[in-house]
């Protein structure tokens, strides 16, 4: 069984219902409800340890009008209740003849607490055993008065609330209780009311529209420039305040105020200035091109010394430069004669090295070297060849690989030197000289990384298509496992092989038992068993080039 208790009051010339316990539908928890100028407490025991139904009892007293209802599914339990009027020697219709003031009603309901007699409480009003409470004839009774009920003086009373957190964008208030005299509402102390009995303050929110927008400023950012005029920027967003928390909203919101200036000019302080300090110095040569120098300084705005990097750098003067001193005298520089003749006999030549240079010493006249250049090479003639025997090698050949290590070779031959001519030996003629290589390796330059590979493998079925492999790896100069080969280049790791169509097994038996089987092989008759056991070749032949050529009628 489900009891619920509901309040009018009246708006606007009609009635509007508010839910006090259990309304809407809805099962509220044990505990108390305020409603109707006083406070209820609502009990619902546990139905499976208890056989008490629900109840609600205040003490009162009610200003307004309130409705119970009773919603039961099973057969109705029946309904108790009490009620105490203001005044003397009032009788309940309600209270049985046999009752003496304050004994519980059926065994249910009660007064305790008689120490208090201030606190009144009420058990649940409930009746066991589901409607089989026994009827009354309030005419068979005499009524009897109901104890003595102590009225309350002092009750506690809204008088309003506190001031909220928050002029908008969602603050907080609480309700503020007073105690006042029950028929004068005067305010008194609260010790005159019980504290027992006070409602709890509770939060409510006030103040619920939004602020108005307004333009969050940031801070200004560094200087762009440590000297001089530069820029400055900062931050400005259109921001709203809503249930203490600030949120950023779209411009528009703010454009009823004047949008702050986002960028600045900034001038931290007056930049240095490059000063030249000294005249150019002499040129460092006597003749030709050279160079001067002079001193520049960067100084701050108060005189002082101060580090290039204060300055502009692209402002900076020269403190180098080039400086020409006109041509100067040339002349002949030459070493001495080599002391090797060219030719170990017979004549031969000896050289020397010629320069023409600058001469900072001499006081030659201001023009070249002159057309007279120095030999650089003189005959020279060790003694006579008289039928000599000697080694002669002739040029390398190219190298036989274009990148990395690879061969040359040269021809050596054994000859025999006269005067005018030569002449070719057998080598066995010169064993008695050092003969000369005529191979050696050479090297033009480094390859990199390259493809290596093996030989293929065998081929994986001897006809009708297999495949073979081989191992593929990139190395080195040095011949270690290397990244760096062009992926386009690298060989092919397998591929096919025997794709020619298998031989049929020659079958010595299977012949063709007449010359015009080629006619049985075009009517297609090979379907059939008789012929294809008299043209067995024939049949066979065709069925191993047309597969599923004898499946076909």
């Amino acid at each position: 069984m489900i009891i619920a208790l509901d309040m009018a009051s009246e708006k606007h010339c009609f009635s509007v219902w508010r839910s006090i316990i259990n309304g809407n539908w809805a099962i509220d928890r044990p505990g108390k409800y305020e409603g109707v100028g006083t406070m209820f407490t609502y009990r619902r025991p546990n139905e499976i340890s208890s056989t008490a139904g629900e109840s609600f009892i205040a003490e009162g007293p009610t200003n307004e009008i309130a409705d119970v209802y009773m919603i039961y599914q099973q057969p109705n339990p029946g309904v108790h209740y009490e009620f105490i009027l203001p005044g003397e020697n009032l009788i309940s219709s309600q209270l049985p003849a046999d009752r003496r003031p304050g004994d519980p009603l059926n065994g249910q309901l009660g007064v305790s607490d008689s120490s208090n007699p201030n606190r009144e409480e009420y058990e649940n009003p409930h009746s066991q055993g589901g409607g089989n409470y026994p009827g009354r004839n309030p005419e068979s009774h005499i009524p009897a008065a109901p104890p003595p009920r102590r009225q309350r003086d002092y009750n506690w009373k809204q008088a309003g609330t506190t001031e909220c957190t928050a002029t908008c964008g969602r603050g907080s208030r609480f309700v503020i209780f007073r105690c006042v005299h029950r028929v004068s509402h005067e305010e008194v102390s609260d010790g005159l009311c019980d504290s027992g009995s006070k409602p709890s303050a509770e939060e409510e929110p006030c103040n619920v529209q939004a602020c108005p927008a307004f333009w969050d400023i940031g801070e200004w950012s560094e200087c762009s420039k440590t000297c001089g005029l530069g820029m400055q920027h900062r931050q400005v967003l259109c921001r709203q305040v809503y249930a203490n928390r600030t949120l950023t909203v779209q411009p528009n919101r703010c454009q009823h105020l004047e949008k702050p200036e986002t960028t600045s000019t900034c001038q931290l302080k007056i930049c240095s200035e490059w000063q030249i300090r000294t005249e150019w110095s002499s040129c460092a040569v006597p003749c030709g091109v050279g160079q001067r120098s002079r001193e520049v300084r960067c100084v701050s705005n108060v005189g002082d010394f101060v580090d290039d990097e204060e300055c502009n750098m692209k402002l900076r003067p020269n403190d180098i430069e080039n400086c020409d001193m006109g041509p100067c005298a040339k002349s002949w520089f030459f070493t001495e004669w080599g002391n090797r003749c060219s030719a170990d006999c017979g004549v031969g030549v000896r050289s020397r090295s010629v320069l023409c240079m600058t001469n900072h010493i001499s006081s030659l006249p201001l023009e070249g070297c002159g057309h007279e250049r120095p030999a650089e090479a003189m005959e020279c003639n060790n003694s006579p060849c008289e039928n000599r025997v000697q080694w002669f090698a002739g040029s390398w050949s190219q190298c036989s690989a274009e990148c990395g290590s690879g061969t040359q070779q040269r021809e050596v031959v054994c000859l025999q030197k006269s005067e005018d001519s030569f002449t070719v030996l057998q080598p066995f003629e010169c064993a008695s000289l050092e003969r000369p290589l005529n191979q050696q390796t050479c090297s033009l330059k480094a390859c990199g990384a390259k493809w290596y590979h093996t030989d293929w493998s065998s081929c994986s079925k001897s006809c009708e298509g297999g495949f073979r492999v081989r191992e593929v790896r990139c190395l080195s100069d040095d011949m270690k496992t290397s990244d760096h080969c062009e992926a386009q280049l690298r060989p092919e790791e397998r591929e096919t092989c025997n794709t020619e169509p298998c031989a049929p097994e020659i079958d010595e038996n299977c012949r063709d038992k007449y010359f015009n089987c080629n006619v049985v092989v075009q009517a297609r008759l090979c379907v059939y068993n008789y012929y294809k056991a008299a043209c067995c070749a024939s049949c066979t032949r065709v069925a191993n080039r047309h597969p599923g050529f004898l499946g076909r009628r």
